[in-house]
């Protein structure tokens, strides 16, 4: 698998935003307004030989803002991760080496040691490939009725 992060264009965040997940993953759709977000400097897309399989995103775009007020974000040093990997690649065992390329390029690009994630805590694929990647959870948070939980690895 020949994974590269490079820096999102217009085209390749007009796709994300037109992704689809199944339930219960579909807490994850964008809104079509997010082609702002996408293109704030924070995006990169990750493709695979050439072709787009999926995206990260580092800093305040990886949190979840309500997490703040919990104190899911102390200043600790960690960088901030979000991914996101397309529809149909998700549940197929190719989770590790995508987020090991995000982690990698995290790494060498924002020497990020510690660094944090957040995720749904009904999403136990991601939870138990984070754990295998290193990630401890950290704390958990509630927003509406979704549960938060945040993740860290100590180490590159």
């Amino acid at each position: 698998m020949n994974l590269t992060v490079q820096p999102i264009g217009r085209d390749d965040a007009l796709e994300i935003l037109s992704w689809k997940y199944d339930e219960p993953y579909d807490f994850y759709n964008m809104d079509d307004d997010g082609i702002g977000e996408l293109l704030n400097g924070t995006y990169f897309t990750v493709l695979e030989n050439g072709v787009l399989i999926g995206y990260c995103c580092f800093g305040n775009s990886a949190i979840v803002p309500a997490g703040i007020k919990h104190g899911a974000y102390p200043d600790n040093g960690a960088l901030d991760i979000g991914l996101g990997m397309r529809p149909d690649m998700t549940g197929h065992g190719r989770g590790y080496a995508f987020v090991r390329s995000i982690l990698e390029f995290a790494q060498s690009e924002f020497n990020a040691t510690p660094s944090r994630l957040t995720v749904a805590q009904f999403n136990k694929r991601a939870i138990a490939l984070y754990h295998k990647l290193g990630f401890e959870p950290i704390m958990m948070f509630l927003v509406g009725d979704v549960e938060f939980l945040t993740m860290e690895r100590r180490t590159a």
